[in-house]
């Protein structure tokens, strides 16, 4: 669906999947089986009984319709909410009143941001092949490191759902 669903929301029921960021004290990694959604005062947007995925935490869901990779913004967002964890596009199918539920895992958190790799993804969820560029070359080390933890993640995410889809 892109970044915040700017690709549109596709008819029917549909579970929220992908990537989120870590608030307080998730790591890098941990699968999240999203039983509440809110925005960012701390509003209920959907709730449910989660998917029942083996090994995930169950938590809440923080949506915002930016990139959040600012310490404060984080604990600011983790005061002012309780989430666990904060991403884009599950308050765009909450909102359309179809949401099943949300599988999200842990790419980055306050003391592991993203540092310059939130350039380079683009609007519609693909490649900024420039803003991936200036992240290697303003911060290499970090950059890296987001990039790894990224992948890490997204095995977490694979290996997650097929326990689920084996359960």
């Amino acid at each position: 669906v892109g970044l915040g669903a700017r690709r549109g929301v596709p008819d029917g029921p549909v579970v929220s999947y992908g990537l989120a960021g870590g608030l307080d004290g998730l790591a890098c990694g941990t699968v999240v089986d999203a039983v509440r959604a809110v925005d960012e005062r701390g509003e209920t947007l959907w709730e449910g009984e989660g998917l029942g995925v083996p090994g995930a935490v169950r938590g809440t869901l923080v949506a915002v319709d930016r990139i959040v990779d600012d310490a404060e913004e984080r604990a600011r967002l983790f005061r002012a909410t309780g989430g666990d964890a904060v991403d884009m596009e599950s308050a765009e199918l909450a909102r359309r009143g179809e949401l099943l539920g949300a599988l999200r895992v842990v790419a980055d958190t306050p003391d592991r941001p993203l540092s310059g790799l939130a350039g380079a993804v683009g609007p519609e969820g693909d490649y900024d092949w420039v803003g991936l560029a200036r992240a290697l070359v303003r911060s290499p080390r970090a950059a890296a490191r987001a990039a790894r933890d990224g992948k890490r993640a997204l095995n977490a995410l694979a290996a997650a759902t097929r326990r689920w889809a084996d359960g």
